[in-house]
């Protein structure tokens, strides 16, 4: 990998200040070219500075992605440090066999999804009731890809909740839990405690919480708490009903998990249908990624112009603008996907990486983007990669107009960026607004668009359950590639525990209690804290 990374790096060097038109101009089928369509997506990654070399040689890189791939579609362990298969996968395959250590998992996998249906339904339809009637709210409690998952996609598919309300807390702050329960009814409000142990600090601090401000208002409270663990024992402590308690095993990890029981609140919120519309278009997009040639693999293209950028370009992060208002949360979701799964130092066998890992993930979508960090993407001195989102059409008709200008400005942004604007180009409109001499000049520099800057394009007909399950998992495909390229294990997550074992060892110092072993200015932190909140 190393070496095909350094051939990369220089044929970028000697791509000089190639412009980006220079390559329409070279291949007037460029835009065709370089395009990746499958099952209704179409990726347009022609503008950018890959050109047919860089283009095989990066897929040169992609050499390796087909053991490993083989290697995680069969129950293979391969997140290593944590000596576990990854199979979230398995989760929206709900026709076919899958085996761990000689086991078939689809059985217990099936029957989960069927008792979440059965479920889901119940609170839907007042089958299943709370202590004051039918259920009108939901209240998911969970954090990380316990909760980013289901908001997300819960918000992304408004069109197709009709179930009851649901809400989402996920911050230990609790000003998060304050707010959502604001003006809830507990009587009417099921709650559901998304841990697959049961002991995340922030969740069950959170689900005590929801407990306490249930219990005033009600004589059971355990009745109208579900839970998506696979702790049974502290469920049951809890006194929830076994009947309303979903696991997953764990070879599911928690960015990946909402195709299973992470999921059952969006499930209530579209319906069991939807939801299965939804695993089937990630299952059409699983199909993809394991069938198609390297060349036509939308998650390999996606992963490839990834690469190109950071690790061979230097951009150090990617702006994710889906024009799509509904998709608000992805950029989050995404985020967290790419940046804890290949934000690493150390390869597989712990030496450290020769190359950088994953960029800095960040987005806003179209339009709001535009009236605020578009500014830095269009004329400031980083170059930062977009990849940019399109629905043909809206699910509005009687707004079609607006779908029209939304579209408008998506295809002009990458334009723009691409384009730029000279400084003769400024020039002459500064010209035409009657200026001269070096007010002119100084205008004009203003006014001056580098150009040149890259960007993806993927399009699709319409926001749906099943286009939303194939974009989810074309992005998790696209991060596997990129880790199996980059050498990294892309299933674990040792970043995010140093910081939860010391918050334990900090708490007492909020107490005024002893703490020993912490650096001077922490303890002062915690002296200020106890000062001002007094």
């Amino acid at each position: 990998m190393t070496t095909i990374f350094s051939a990369l790096i220089q044929h970028r060097q000697a791509q000089g200040d190639l412009h980006i038109l220079d390559l329409f101009a070279a291949d007037p089928d460029r835009a065709t070219t370089f395009s990746t369509a499958a099952d209704g997506l179409v990726l347009d990654w022609s503008k950018t500075a890959i050109d047919a070399g860089a283009r095989d040689l990066l897929l040169d890189l992609a050499a390796p992605v087909a053991a490993r791939r083989e290697a995680m579609f069969t129950g293979q362990r391969i997140n290593e440090t944590e000596d576990r298969a990854v199979l979230h996968t398995a989760l929206r395959n709900l026709q076919g066999s899958v085996t761990v250590d000689g086991q078939d998992v689809m059985p217990a996998i099936r029957a989960t999804h069927a008792r979440m249906s059965d479920f889901a339904r119940a609170v839907r339809d007042g089958s299943f009731t709370g202590q004051g009637g039918r259920i009108t709210d939901v209240v998911n409690i969970g954090i990380g890809g316990s909760d980013l998952g289901p908001a997300m996609a819960t918000r992304a598919l408004s069109p197709w909740h009709d179930g009851p309300r649901v809400h989402f807390v996920s911050n230990v702050d609790g000003a998060d839990i304050a707010d959502a329960l604001a003006g809830l009814d507990p009587a009417t409000t099921l709650v559901i405690v998304a841990s697959k142990t049961f002991t995340t600090i922030e969740t069950m601090t959170n689900a005590e919480t929801a407990r306490a401000w249930m219990a005033q208002a009600v004589s059971d409270p355990a009745a109208q708490f579900a839970a998506l663990s696979s702790a049974t024992d502290r469920t049951g402590a809890w006194d929830i009903d076994p009947t309303r308690v979903f696991g997953f095993e764990d070879w599911v990890g928690g960015r990946y998990s909402m195709w299973g029981p992470i999921g059952l609140s969006l499930m209530i919120a579209i319906g069991p249908e939807a939801f299965d519309d939804f695993l089937s278009g990630a299952a059409a997009m699983d199909e993809h990624f394991q069938t198609a040639p390297l060349a036509d693999n939308l998650p390999v293209i996606l992963a490839l112009v990834g690469l190109w950028h950071n690790q061979v370009c230097g951009y150090g992060s990617r702006a994710v603008l889906p024009y799509d208002n509904r998709l608000a949360r992805l950029p989050a979701y995404l985020q967290q996907l790419e940046m804890e799964s290949n934000g690493k130092r150390v390869a597989m066998d712990g030496s450290d990486l020769p190359f950088a890992s994953g960029p800095v993930i960040w987005g806003e979508p179209g339009t709001n983007g535009q009236h605020a960090f578009y500014q830095l993407i269009h004329q400031g001195t980083q170059v930062i990669p977009c990849e940019f989102m399109l629905a043909a059409r809206g699910h509005e008709p009687e707004l079609a107009h607006q779908h029209l200008l939304l579209a408008a400005n998506c295809l002009a942004q990458s334009e723009a960026l691409m384009r730029g604007r000279s400084l003769d180009e400024a020039r002459d409109l500064m010209r035409a607004k009657g200026l001269t001499g070096a007010e002119l000049e100084r205008q004009a520099r203003h006014r001056v668009f580098p150009g040149n800057r890259p960007s993806t394009t993927l399009l699709y007909r319409e926001l749906t359950p099943r286009t939303l399950g194939q974009i989810v998992a074309l992005y998790e495909h696209r991060v596997f590639v990129e880790g199996v390229i980059l050498g990294i294990n892309s299933f674990d997550q040792w970043g995010v525990e140093l910081g939860k074992e010391l918050a334990l060892k900090v708490a007492p110092l909020l107490e005024d209690q002893p703490a020993p072993g912490h650096d001077p200015s922490t303890e002062r932190l915690a002296a200020l804290v106890r000062q001002l909140g007094a």
